[in-house]
């Protein structure tokens, strides 16, 4: 099966999906909690069962039901479903709109911050290990390096690539330019090396196929993303996940970027002697360039 056809399937099996099929046979009061869901799902993934009762006029304990009616255990499952098909469709827009059920008003920095601590707490829960150290030997082991990221998650991999300069002599940034630019840049990948790619909702397009590209001519994909069914993550030898979600219309990276953190760090080790004679290097040139500011 195709990655289309996967793409279709999920959709066609989605909480929308369900809760367009079942219209008819709903009571009055499921009608309303199905008309508003599908109607603002942007709104509904993030409401308390509570509030998304209050905003149909039901009770707390219907809206509960009615995720069980669904086929859920419970209405903390259904949310998480509704929050998964929403946040690959969210405009920018949208998500400044949703801000007011997400973040604290009262306190916008605790309230961020704390949301941010339990997307690493989750990511560490994610990940195995035996997958992290397998993604780090092909890296290791690669005859050639390709990063890319587009959108929010070029920043990700500007990072990646910032830091992987000083530790390998292989390492490629793929720029992201228009379709045909990509390829170019692309041209010499082959069996022997690695194609990193960063992907997070709102999935770019570019990135996938990118990654097809790589895996095509033979190149080992390693696929950081927030789900092992994500575009990117479908097509890859390697998925790395890490918790992400949005702040108001941007993008939470923080726990994406403490994976990358953990993969310099755990490169590093392996190739420390490579990396302190660079570094030593570096702050000699440093120290002769005056690059940096030396405090009193």
């Amino acid at each position: 099966m195709d990655i289309q056809n996967k793409t279709d399937d999920r959709e066609q099996s989605s909480l929308i999906a369900k809760i367009n099929e079942k219209m008819s046979e709903f009571s009055k009061s499921q009608r309303l909690i199905g008309n508003f869901i599908t109607n603002h799902y942007e709104q509904a993934a993030y409401m308390t069962a509570l509030k998304l009762g209050s905003a149909v006029g039901v009770s707390e304990s219907t809206v509960v039901r009615f995720a069980i009616e669904m086929g859920y255990e419970g209405y903390p499952e259904m949310q998480r479903d509704l929050q998964s098909y929403s946040k690959t469709r969210l405009t920018a827009l949208q998500r400044l709109n949703i801000t007011n059920h997400r973040i604290d008003q009262e306190n916008v920095f605790r309230s961020v911050l704390l949301q941010d601590i339990e997307r690493i707490k989750a990511t560490v829960m994610m990940i195995e290990e035996s997958a992290f150290e397998s993604a780090v030997d092909s890296i290791l082991s690669a005859e050639n390096i390709y990063i890319f990221g587009a959108m929010s998650s070029n920043a990700l991999a500007r990072f990646m690539d910032n830091y992987f300069q000083l530790i390998f002599n292989n390492v490629h940034f793929v720029q992201a330019l228009n379709t045909s630019g990509i390829y170019q840049q692309l041209i010499r990948i082959g069996r022997y090396d690695v194609f990193i790619g960063f992907s997070f909702p709102r999935y770019c397009i570019s990135t996938t196929n990118a990654a097809k590209y790589a895996a095509s001519h033979g190149a080992k994909v390693i696929a950081i993303t927030d789900s092992m069914t994500s575009p990117l993550g479908e097509i890859a030898d390697h998925v790395l996940t890490a918790k992400s979600d949005m702040v108001s219309f941007a993008d939470s990276l923080v726990a994406p970027l403490s994976l990358i953190n953990a993969i310099i760090a755990a490169v590093g080790i392996k190739r420390r002697d490579t990396i302190e004679a660079t570094l030593k290097r570096l702050e000699e040139i440093w120290d002769e360039n005056g690059v940096y500011t030396e405090l009193k």
